[in-house]
């Protein structure tokens, strides 16, 4: 073999032995990652938070506005975790959560964040207030409030795709009403590698206060977010242009990005309609110099590229239109957060004398000294000193009447601010998101509140080549309306197989259910945003604390009425007969019943009713009260209705709450009858039992005044605890006058006494003091073939009976004790 043959086959095995390297150096990357050599697929993750309910005031719209955001971004294909009202603790955990789940995710996720409510500016650092933050002094911001910049450099840190950190914050914050104030609005700031961050308005600016539902920012980004094949630079260079139409020019919004990958939050399909402004024109829009736009365009096309150097160009070409001045003031807001953020970074003494002589009465005036104090420099600029030199130049005499203040804002009446055109270069919003319904409140500790959802256009296509969250309502369904409400929460809503809500007769467009995710298992947690984790635990903590079901009382709960407000008489042993105190009488037989007559109120005190005077069964019995210490309560004793015998009386007319029952009366001799107290009497032979009878028997039994004995009816009712029930007859010489406290009413204002009934032709003879358990019996009544006590008593009604003996205090004649009963009580059989 030639020497030539030789060093070409030695050639050959070299480059052999190479291949063969290389493609075990592949293997092993790609065995090292499977998922990013196969091209796994985004993720997206984003955190949201809304903070509204602050002690110092509350604010209209920031809870909504982060609502709409996340269930926008939900659409987008993240899984979204977010809160309501966080306190310093909460805020700080929710954070944290956050960034434990971006290490997690993977390198192949995209990072969303969105925090509304008060934000601050303290020496050159951004800071997110909670709601409890209670900031008197500037020195207490980095103490009371969150350093966004400590949680923008942590998402930097992470391997990911980028992150996009929103601040809608801007606003005049209601701390530090000191003479050492701090400086308006956010401070300019410069966001890490691969990061985007926007402000709602303009550094050293504020947005207006709005009262909603939905701040102007928020509805901006939600709308141009929802625009398919928008670059993520587009988003935000057309939300600014949608805030000032929608403001009319109080406010402009602001952003930085350093996010190298491409990004669109949803696709364009292929039936989109034809832009507004064309690919061709967006690029000369961008590159073509101001002065060759005419006047409102330029405004326009200044506004789109929102740079220092293009609104001195705009002034530069137009420095006497209508718009001049509101250039003008922007112009003088950036230069200033410029000249601040250049002096912050330099951090020396010569850096903040510089600024101090730049501006002697700017919005930073107070960080500056504050920062000398901290070097033990002088507050004010010595004669001589290295003046730094800034990037911008110094500030014309006309831009200092707008940094003279520490809040700027672009709607100051001061000004005369002209309001802008309409805006070109931008298309009109779609009708169905020109004005959006407000969210349904949010009744859940710390969760975000849901609007409804309304569907993104039919060219609006999904993103593509992502991994969203299972169980994503919205995602499923970007073209369909989905009803978001904290008020559907027991997972009530039914789909079909395919995952879509059936269309309901009747319903408006913003009342249609849908989702595949109930179908899934996902159930309630699927209709809203998730808290973060450590938000969940304390909010389950709370509720456990202080349940919201802990307002309302257990059925056949209440509170024990007090003893002055049980009927009491002058004597504690007294007999009370059925009728008294003006309640009406049970039903009986074939007396017709009027239905709830016995369904007392909760807490209720069965005094005189003012229905007494007018109902014939009341007139017919008066009430009995007798002298013996050793007597028996009567059923319905009190004013307490008797349990139906013989026929089934109305169905509840008997049923009675726990606390409804009047309590045992203080006497340790006196035992309670069956029925005594207004307690149902147990059933008797096979009569029917009356519909939830038996529901009172299973409640506990009425608390017995101190000395007093239990009832035996409530606690055991059996029929044969006792012997045959019948009414006692009272003493025949008419009963003391019965004392009656201030607190019960009298039927004018005469003493109760105790009386049997009239028409007793003679008197009968005395009756012995009855033992205890021991019912007296006595003959059968002439005038009254069916007294009271029998199951069917027909009484006759005669309401001038009640007037007159309310008149007379002299007691009727008394009457001959009844028969002894042969049906109906305890032990005997019913009566038919």
């Amino acid at each position: 073999m030639s020497p030539l043959l030789s060093k070409m086959g030695l050639s050959s095995k070299k480059t052999i032995w190479a291949f063969f390297a290389m493609m075990l150096v592949l293997a092993g990357i790609a065995a090292a990652n499977p998922a990013e050599a196969q091209g796994s697929p985004e993720k997206r993750i984003a955190l949201v938070v809304g903070n509204a309910a602050y002690t110092v005031g509350s604010l209209p719209t920031p809870a909504n506005d982060a609502g709409l955001i996340a269930q926008t971004l939900q659409a987008a294909g993240f899984d979204v975790i977010g809160a309501r009202d966080l306190d310093q603790n909460g805020l700080r955990d929710a954070m944290r959560d956050f960034l434990t789940k971006a290490n997690a995710s993977g390198p192949n996720t995209v990072i969303f964040v969105y925090l509304a409510g008060y934000g601050v500016q303290y020496q050159g650092d951004n800071y997110f207030a909670p709601v409890d933050a209670q900031i008197t002094n500037a020195t207490d911001v980095p103490v009371q409030a969150v350093r966004v910049s400590d949680f923008t450099k942590s998402l930097a840190a992470i391997n990911n795709r980028g992150s996009i950190v929103v601040l809608d914050a801007a606003r005049a914050n209601p701390f530090v009403h000191s003479s050492q104030p701090l400086a308006g609005g956010l401070a300019l700031v410069d966001p890490d590698v691969n990061q985007l961050i926007a402000f709602n308005a303009a550094p050293g600016t504020v947005a207006p206060q709005e009262t909603g539902p939905y701040g102007s920012y928020a509805h901006a980004l939600a709308e141009m977010i929802r625009v398919g094949g928008l670059s993520l630079d587009d988003v935000f260079d057309r939300t600014r242009l949608r805030v000032g139409d929608l403001t009319k020019g109080a406010e402009i919004s602001w952003d930085a990005s350093k996010f190298k990958n491409a990004f669109t939050f949803f696709d364009r399909g292929p039936n989109a309609p034809a832009a507004a402004v064309s690919s061709t024109e967006d690029v000369a829009n961008r590159t073509k110099p101001i002065r060759d736009f005419d006047e409102r365009d330029a405004y326009f096309v200044a506004l789109d590229r929102d740079t220092l150097q293009g609104y001195e160009d705009f002034l530069a070409a137009y420095p006497n239109d209508s718009m001049a001045r509101r250039v003008r003031a922007i112009v003088a807001a950036r230069r200033e957060a410029i000249t601040w953020r250049e002096t912050w970074i330099a951090d020396t003494p010569e850096a903040y004398w510089s600024y101090l002589r730049r501006y002697p009465r700017g919005p930073h005036v107070w960080d500056a000294r504050r920062r000398l104090e901290h070097f033990e420099a002088a507050l004010e600029p010595p004669p001589s000193f290295t003046v730094i030199e800034y990037d911008v130049p110094p500030p014309p005499p006309p831009e200092i009447v707008y940094v003279e203040r520490p809040v700027l804002y672009f709607d100051d009446a001061d000004f005369g601010y002209a309001p802008p055109p309409p805006p070109v270069f931008l298309a009109p919003p779609p009708p169905d998101f020109v004005v959006l319904a407000p969210p349904q409140p949010a009744v859940d500790l710390y969760v975000l509140p849901e609007p409804t959802y309304v569907p993104v256009p039919a060219w609006v296509e999904p993103p593509r080549d992502i991994a969203p969250p299972e169980n994503n309502i919205i995602f499923n369904n970007i073209h369909n309306t989905v009803v978001n409400n904290t008020t559907v929460i027991n997972n009530n809503t039914t789909v079909t197989e395919n995952g879509v809500a059936p269309a309901t007769p009747g319903l408006t467009t913003g009342q249609k259910l849908a989702g595949a995710a109930v179908i899934a298992g996902a159930g309630a947690a699927a209709l809203h945003v998730a808290l973060p984790p450590s938000v969940q635990k304390k909010a389950a903590v709370l509720q456990k604390q202080n349940p919201a079901a802990a307002a309302k009382a257990a059925p056949g709960a209440a509170p024990a009425v007090t003893p002055s407000a049980q009927p009491q008489g002058g004597n504690a042993a007294a007999h009370v007969l059925p009728g008294t105190n003006g309640q009406p009488l049970p039903a009986g037989g074939k007396l017709p019943v009027n239905p709830g007559t016995a369904q007392t109120k909760q807490g209720q005190s069965p005094s005189a009713a003012p229905n007494a005077m007018h109902n014939p069964a009341v007139a017919t019995q008066p009430a009995q009260q007798g002298a013996n210490a050793n007597a028996h309560a009567l059923p319905g004793a009190n004013g307490q209705p008797l349990p139906t015998t013989g026929k089934p009386a109305n169905p509840g007319a008997t049923q009675t709450k726990q606390a409804q029952q009047p309590q045992a009366t203080p006497n340790a001799n006196t035992h309670a009858l069956p029925g005594a107290k207004g307690q149902p009497l147990p059933g008797v032979g096979n009569a029917p039992a009356v519909k939830g009878q038996s529901q009172i028997a299973k409640t506990p039994a009425p608390q017995a005044m101190p000395g007093g004995k239990p009832n035996p009816v409530a606690a055991a009712p059996k029929p044969n605890a006792h012997a045959p029930a019948a009414p006692a007859v009272a003493a025949r010489t008419p009963a003391k006058p019965k004392a009656i406290p201030s607190n019960q009413a009298r039927v004018n204002n005469q003493p109760h006494v105790a009386a049997t009934p009239p028409r007793q032709a003679n008197p009968a003879p005395a009756q012995p003091k009855p033992a205890p358990h021991v019912v007296a019996q006595a003959p059968k009544p002439q005038a009254q073939p069916k007294p009271q006590a029998q199951p069917r008593p027909q009484p006759q009604p005669q309401p001038k009976v009640v007037q007159q003996q309310a008149k007379r205090p002299p007691p009727p004649p008394p009457q001959k004790p009844p028969e002894k009963k042969k049906c109906g009580a305890p032990g005997l059989p019913a009566c038919h």
